[in-house]
């Protein structure tokens, strides 16, 4: 009888130490593998939903500086709306529009602005040619930085300004630009482009 219960103790240690070996790696938490083709059940739907909720979902940064409570009003209505991309368009943007307009480019200037700043441009480029005069162009652009932020809630065109201070020359004569360049889009459109709305000059 003592024999036996041996023998049936070393083949349970046995037995345990197999088990061991296979499944000491898995946790309980762990659910188990679904195979191909395999139906889930209502319950295991409900139980890797409630999972799926436990996940805390992604928090929008915060947006600081002056145009901070502009720039949460234009997200609210455009989700993906991301500050530091757009200032990166933003400037290359204003590299194309000063570089088209000092090659009396008006076909490539037109799709960059809005109807009153096309105007403005266009006539500035014909008075030029008429003169002769060495257009400015765009040596560097030194900063740039968003300064403020308005979304109009009937219209859903929202506007953003950006400092820009930037070094342009003739080949002569070197200026350097302060201005404040606004670009408006429509966030209801599905066009994600920017246009040039307005220029003024910085404080």
């Amino acid at each position: 009888m003592e024999i036996e219960l041996i023998i049936l103790a070393v083949v349970a240690v046995f037995v345990i130490s197999r088990l061991y070996s296979v499944l000491g790696q898995k946790t309980g938490a762990e659910p188990p593998a679904r195979r191909v083709g395999e139906t889930v059940s209502p319950a295991r739907r409900a139980e890797d939903s409630q999972q799926a909720d436990d996940v805390p979902p992604q928090l929008r940064p915060t947006f600081t500086g002056p145009a901070a409570a502009g720039l949460e009003q234009i997200a609210d209505h455009d989700p993906g709306f991301d500050p530091d991309g757009f200032l990166k368009g933003a400037k290359l943007a204003y590299a194309a529009i000063v570089g088209a307009y000092a090659d009396g480019d008006k076909e490539k200037l037109r799709p960059l602005v809005d109807d009153d700043v096309y105007e403005v441009y266009a006539t500035a480029i014909d008075q030029r040619e008429d003169t002769g005069a060495e257009p400015m162009r765009l040596l560097r652009t030194k900063s740039a930085k968003i300064v403020e932020a308005t979304i109009d809630e009937a219209d859903h065109v929202a506007r953003v300004g950006v400092a820009f201070e930037a070094e342009l020359s003739d080949g002569e004569n070197m200026r350097r630009a302060r201005e404040v360049w606004t670009f408006k889009r429509d966030v209801s459109s599905d066009d994600p482009n920017w246009l040039l709305d307005e220029v003024g000059i910085a404080d």
